[in-house]
């Protein structure tokens, strides 16, 4: 193998490649998004564990994807099927009630980060049609102001795909209110039928379905 190869195999990254391309067909021309990327790895000492999350414009929307819960270089992963941990995050981002929509945006990827640090500090895994309980009763926007305190999950749009390093899962969040969460934690309702009622934006304008 010649240098030049050398260099291009260190430089490969098919996990974000795969990651990059189905979103780039779910938002055709929007080849440069924003992202946040962090400035030192998790494995160098780094706060945090996600390599980077990019926000794609939806239109009335911002779409959030997350880089790093999978293998995004080489498979480090033991499973044979998944790579990785086997599943990215999601969140679509309802524009309307959004103050200021950067210090917004930047609140939502701290959420994600905090979240993927219980995946790599604990072990703990995230599905679908799951509930996420924070244990807060205010918004978990910036100033507070919404309804919305943790989050329910559903498979994304993006789906499935199958990369180099293995089967990755979108796996997205959706925000909903303590009641929404109270009624799924005293079975009054299942997260498919919740999701059916709220749809698939975290809207900080909307108030408790329950």
């Amino acid at each position: 193998m010649s240098d030049s190869e050398k260099r291009d195999e260190a430089l490969s990254a098919p996990g974000w490649d795969s990651i990059t391309a189905v979103f780039g067909e779910l938002y055709p021309g929007q080849e440069d998004p924003l992202h946040f990327s962090c400035l030192i790895p998790w494995e160098l000492g780094g706060p945090d564990p996600l390599q980077g999350i990019s926000v794609y414009d939806g239109g009335d929307y911002y779409h959030f994807v997350t880089y790093g819960l999978s293998d995004l270089y080489e498979k480090t992963g033991k499973d044979p099927i998944y790579s990785g941990y086997g599943y990215e995050f999601t969140l679509k981002l309802r524009k309307a009630g959004l103050e200021d929509e950067m210090v917004e945006l930047c609140c939502i990827a701290g959420i994600l980060q905090n979240l993927a640090k219980l995946t790599f500090e604990n072990g703990e895994q995230f599905y679908t049609d799951e509930y996420i309980y924070t244990g807060q009763e205010v918004g978990f926007d910036v100033k507070q102001k919404s309804r919305l305190t943790g989050f329910i999950t559903a498979l994304d749009e993006a789906g499935s795909i199958d990369t180099p390093n293995g089967k990755v899962d979108f796996v997205k969040l959706i925000g909903v209110t303590h009641a929404e969460l109270q009624a799924i934690m005293d079975k009054k309702l299942s997260v498919p039928e919740l999701a059916g009622k709220v749809g698939d934006l975290t809207d900080y304008t909307r108030g408790s379905v329950v």
